[in-house]
């Protein structure tokens, strides 16, 4: 008589059972990781986003000042740039000469001095000497000194801290040390005392005043405020001026001879001006747009899921206060009349027209109201909202650094309600499998059995 057993596999069995043990609370655990794993990302986008738009208000408090002033020349004579400090006026300058900076040109130098004529010399230019250790310039090691080996040397001096720079140059097939001073200026000139070589042609070549020639002459700026007749002569080593408060001129083309003077105008910039404030306006609103994604609160009909934080009452506070400090007022003027104004979701708009007419009538009204967010003395708008980020982005007791504290703390409590489950499971997979095998093994057992019964009854059919 066969006997009828269910046909399974204890592996498969046991694993299907310990699964079915642990699933629920498996479930569990997916899903608190998940939300751990969601909230730790949620939290580094904050920061970011933060971090970015405190930023943004440092670049603008780096400048002093929202309002922009241009600094431009009547003539191509060079560049001009005006800082907070500047003053809104013009000035006349004309421009005689340019500095610039010596180069000059040593040749009757063998490219195939022996060594035996290398020494110490020393290189002068303006009030820096320096010494010249030519004994160890020959690289390629074959005993001859070359040119291009000699400028080697020059410029690898540790005296030489970027004052000059020896090149080579091949004129009708000879080899020419040419030596530059890299500061404009009369006093810079480039000199070559060789005096300190063994005697020898080197010695001689570079000691020659016949054998250098100036490619360029060293000379100072030449600058008159006003006409060259009756103005102002203003002579340096350096192109770049700063005669006027709060600007830079940076001279790059002499005037000819009789030329009329050029003027330099500085005046209020309005669109550097609003370039400014749309930077704080697009800062704004890069932070807003991602409070808005991680706090929103999803749709069933569109299918879109929730933000991380949708139900964060702090986040929500957050932007309640952060709206709140755009309206502060000086005077009874706030950010409004100077164009920026709010969107129905947050965001900010700028209005150019109404800045420029608000900037004509009251443009100191506009740092006061913005202010500046510096660790010294934070003012305004800007000094407002970096001190209430600052709360959320402080790296030792600021929101985003406890509420990581507290997710690191869940996940490693997650990691270790983890191994635990893993090791219930293990347990669980030991005990079913362990039974299912014995199960298995008894009814192989009872089929042999059951299979000699047949055998001996068939016999005794017989």
């Amino acid at each position: 008589m066969a006997l009828n057993f269910p046909t399974y596999d204890p592996k498969t069995t046991a694993t299907q059972l310990a699964t079915i043990s642990i699933q629920d609370r498996q479930s569990m655990l997916t899903q608190q990781n998940a939300t751990a794993t969601a909230t730790d990302k949620g939290l580094t986008t904050l920061k970011s986003a933060m971090s970015a738009f405190e930023t943004v208000m440092s670049s603008l408090s780096t400048k002093k000042t929202v309002l922009a002033t241009t600094a431009t020349f009547s003539g191509a004579v060079g560049t001009a740039t005006a800082s907070a400090t500047a003053t809104a006026g013009s000035y006349s300058f004309y421009v005689e000469k340019l500095a610039t900076a010596n180069q000059a040109q040593y040749s009757g130098i063998a490219d195939t001095t022996p060594m035996s004529e290398a020494g110490t010399m020393n290189v002068t230019v303006g009030s820096t000497t320096f010494a010249v250790d030519l004994t160890q310039a020959d690289k390629s090691g074959d005993g001859i000194l070359s040119v291009k080996e000699l400028a080697g040397a020059i410029n690898a001096a540790s005296g030489n801290t970027s004052k000059v720079t020896a090149s080579t140059m091949t004129i009708g097939g000879v080899p020419t040390l040419v030596m530059s001073a890299n500061e404009t200026g009369a006093t810079n000139t480039v000199s070559i005392d060789a005096s300190g070589l063994p005697a020898g042609a080197l010695r001689t070549a570079l000691s020659d005043p016949t054998k250098r020639k100036d490619l360029v002459t060293a000379q100072d700026a030449v600058i008159y405020l006003g006409d060259k007749a009756t103005g102002t002569k203003m002579q340096q080593a350096s192109n770049t001026y700063t005669a006027v408060d709060g600007v830079s001129m940076t001279f790059t083309k002499a005037q000819a001879p009789g030329e009329a003077p050029v003027t330099l105008t500085v005046a209020s910039d309005n669109g550097g001006t609003a370039a400014n404030l749309q930077s704080f306006v697009d800062g704004w609103n890069k932070l807003v747009n991602t409070l808005k994604t991680l706090t929103a609160s999803g749709s069933v009909t569109d299918g879109t899921e929730p933000g991380v934080f949708h139900a964060d009452s702090g986040i929500t506070a957050l932007r309640t206060r952060m709206q709140a400090m755009l309206r502060q007022e000086v005077g009874g003027v706030s950010l409004v009349h100077f164009g920026i104004t709010g969107n129905r979701d947050g965001t900010l708009s700028l209005d150019t027209t109404r800045l420029n007419k608000m900037l004509a009538k009251s443009p100191d009204a506009l740092d006061a109201i913005m202010g500046n967010n510096s660790l010294s003395a934070p003012s305004g708008v800007m000094g407002d909202l970096d001190k209430l980020l600052n709360v959320w982005t402080d790296s030792t007791d600021g929101q985003i650094a406890k509420r990581r504290e507290v997710v690191a703390d869940l996940q490693s409590s997650l990691l270790v309600r983890q191994a635990r489950l893993d090791q219930q499971y293990e347990s669980a997979y030991m005990r079913y499998l362990n039974q299912f095998s014995n199960l298995q093994a008894l009814q192989s057992q009872m089929e042999g059995n059951s299979n000699i019964f047949d055998a001996l009854l068939s016999k005794d059919d017989d």
